[in-house]
This record gives structure tokens, C-alpha cells and sequence, in this order.
């Protein structure tokens, strides 16, 4: 199974290229699904079919799919959601203001990312290609599993057993809804499903992001920082889609600075991502709508390369030894040294890099040293690791 992530920033041609990554990859005989994790929906557009909630056949061996949220949170938080519009009612909270609250932000991305589990463990399909939303949302997204789970594993278990203790006697004195088991099931089942597709997405064997950008310097400016924050994450990433690059073809002088500051950004980009595969894509003089068309740009995209392989090979996250310290290393590509920052509190280890913090549980073999310092070196954070002093 292979999960492809494209992502960029807005209006750059991640909805083209995952379109041509999914019909390339079918093409080739890789059974596939493309869907779109983005609530501005435009795959359906791509295609020039219709698409909805279920997959839907664009051509035989390739289906889409755009994520109907809402139909996601009536399915799988209803329980949930009753009990806090209960308790909302119950604050004075009615109607469409109850109705606000019990839908958090960020919720219609995390049902998105559990569709994501359900399509990898079903077998129907060999290759998932997800347009997703652009960058910001994305990151967010991608960060959801990771604070969800700091959350599951260290209040959730102390919520349920104080709910426990105190339900019957509260329901003696006040009248406030107090959240049942079936409650706690229904969120204990879900994040079931958040934690497997985190487990999907952080393996360089199944997933692989892929960061789509235009010759532009703002553009290219947030392909490096989301290619240093998907580090931070575990994330790996494996192309840089570098899309409309002016053809020599086009002579026009009209044309002559924006070809020369394409040139200079392109610079840029071949010394940012030179570990990763590096794909052009030429400014087409038509609109690429519709199978015909997007087989074009996946002809071009990738050549005589399976849009399905693994077109990098580096590992997010790795531990080793050296000398008598063990080194806890993890991959923050283009970071700078002002803007990460390193804690240690009990058996974890807090990394922010901007406006981005991620927790890392220490294995047993961790949690016995101490840190004694930390670096970045070569696009890797090191994070050392000697003998405690007793």
C-alpha cells in the first residue's frame, strides 16, 4: 500500500498534480483511489466528472472521492455530540449557538484523516493519492493525531475514572448531564481510528509527502517551512513539484523578467531540496481539465518513473548510538538554529520549531539518561543522551 500526500500552498496546481498522480499511477496498473481532504472541493473539476461522498469510478482501476464532513460527524460523533449539546443546553447554550459549540475546529479535517485508516485497511486499493488541503490546513491536519494522542493517553483515562466516582453522587445533588460510558466509548473507538492512520502516514515505507509550488518567492518561502514542519511531524518527503515554469519556447519580451526571476527561484529551490526528487512541471497554454489532458501532465510530471515509488529514501526519526552517548535524531530539513527549541519533561521530550511543537515519548532505553545537549547538524536535530549521574 502506498499513501501519497500533495499539499502546497493555495492556487499552485496540487488539485493537477494529484489528479495526474492518481491517473498515472491507475494507468500503470496500480488499483487507485485520489481524494480530497480540502472543503473547497475541485478534484470533481479536474476530472470533469461527477464526484461525492462515496468512490466513484473516473476510469476503470481509478476511483475519487471527495469527504463529505458533515455526513462524517453524524456518523461517527453523534453519540458525542448529544451529550455536549445536552450540556451546553443545559448552560444556556440553545440552538445554533449549542450547535457551534459541539463542533470543534479542526473537526472536518480529523474525520477526512480517519477515512484516510478506513481506505488503507480495507485492501481495496493498492495506492491512495490525497489532494490535500493547502499548507496551513495541512499542517494542522498532519498535527491533529499527534496532539490528540498526548491528550488519550494522559487525561482521557483520568476523566473517565473521576467520571466513574463522582457520576452517581453528582446526579444526587445537580442536574448537570454528566457524560455516560457509551460517551467515552464512542471517543475511545475514534481515536482508535485517528491512531492508526497516524501510524500509516509516519512510515516512510507506506506514505510520502510530496510539496508542490510555484516559482514564486512567497510560495517557495512556505514549501521550506512546510518541508521543515512535516520533519518535525515524522512525515516523509520524497518530491518538490515545481509547477508553470515558462517554456524556452515562449520568446515574448513580455516575458523576459519573469523568466529570469524564475530562474533565480528555481536556484533556490534545486539548493533547499536537493535531497529530495525535484519534478517540473512547463506553464501549459490550456487550461488541463479532463482525462486526456491530465494524462499529459502526468506524462510529463513523471516520465518513465511509477508515480508510486518511493522517489527519496530518508528516514524522519532515528536512534543511535555514539561513543558512550545515545543520540535521539530527527529530521528538521531547512531548520535554523534560532527557531527550534528543546525541553526534556519526565519521559518526554518537548521539540517546537515555530509556531509547531511536537511531544516524543522516550523509549525505556531513554528515559534512564539524561540530556545533555542538543544540536542541529546536517538538517537533523540531534538530541544527546549520556549516563545519568546518580
Amino acid at each position: 500500500m502506498r499513501v501519497l500526500l500533495i499539499t502546497g500552498k493555495g492556487g499552485v496546481g496540487k488539485t493537477t498534480v494529484a489528479a495526474a498522480t492518481a491517473l498515472r499511477a491507475a494507468e500503470q496498473g496500480h488499483r487507485t483511489l485520489v481524494m480530497s481532504t480540502d472543503p473547497a472541493h475541485s478534484l470533481a473539476d479536474a476530472f470533469a466528472v461527477a464526484l461525492g461522498d462515496e468512490p466513484t469510478e473516473v476510469i476503470p482501476g481509478l476511483a475519487g472521492q471527495q469527504i463529505d464532513a458533515q455526513r462524517r460527524l453524524e456518523s461517527h460523533w453523534g453519540t458525542v455530540r448529544d451529550y455536549l449539546a445536552e450540556l451546553f443546553d443545559w448552560g444556556g447554550a440553545t440552538g445554533i449557538a449549542a450547535e457551534e459549540l459541539v463542533v470543534f475546529p479542526g473537526m472536518d479535517e480529523l474525520f477526512a484523516l480517519a477515512e484516510v485508516q478506513d481506505h488503507v485497511t480495507s485492501g481495496d486499493f493498492d495506492t491512495l493519492v490525497v489532494d490535500c488541503a493547502p499548507t496551513a490546513e495541512t499542517l494542522r491536519l498532519l498535527s491533529l493525531p499527534d496532539a490528540l494522542g498526548w491528550y488519550m493517553e494522559k487525561l482521557f483515562p483520568l476523566e473517565r475514572r473521576v467520571a466513574r466516582v463522582v457520576r452517581p453522587v453528582l446526579k444526587r445533588v445537580m442536574s448537570m448531564p454528566l457524560p455516560g460510558d457509551d460517551v467515552f466509548q464512542a471517543g475511545e473507538g475514534f481515536y482508535g481510528r485517528i491512531e492508526g492512520v497516524r501510524r500509516v502516514l509516519a512510515s516512510p515505507e507506506i506514505t510520502s509527502a510530496r510539496l508542490v509550488m510555484n516559482l514564486e518567492k512567497m510560495v517557495v518561502a512556505e514549501a521550506r517551512r512546510t518541508y521543515t514542519y512535516l520533519g518535525l511531524f515524522g512525515y516523509a518527503v520524497d518530491a518538490a513539484i515545481v509547477n508553470r515554469i515558462i517554456p524556452e519556447a515562449v520568446t515574448d519580451p513580455y516575458f523576459k523578467r519573469w523568466r529570469e526571476l524564475q530562474a533565480e527561484h528555481l536556484a533556490t529551490v534545486e539548493d533547499a531540496f536537493a535531497d529530495l526528487a525535484l519534478l517540473r512541471l512547463r506553464l501549459f497554454d490550456e487550461e488541463m481539465v479532463g482525462v486526456d489532458k491530465l494524462r499529459l501532465v502526468g506524462e510529463e510530471l513523471y516520465g518513465d518513473r511509477d508515480p508510486t515509488s518511493r522517489l527519496a529514501v530518508n528516514a524522519p526519526f532515528r536512534v543511535f548510538d555514539l561513543d558512550d552517548e545515545v543520540v535521539l535524531a530527527l529530521r528538521l530539513p531547512l531548520a535554523e538554529r534560532g527557531e527550534v527549541d528543546v525541553v526534556r519533561h519526565h519521559d518526554e521530550v518537548y521539540v517546537t520549531v515555530g509556531p509547531y511543537r511536537r511531544s516524543l515519548v522516550l523509549p525505556d532505553s531513554l528515559r534512564r539518561r539524561e540530556v545533555i545537549g542538543a544540536r542541529l547538524t546536517e538538517g537533523e536535530l540531534w538530541v544527546r543522551f549520556g549516563v545519568r549521574d546518580e
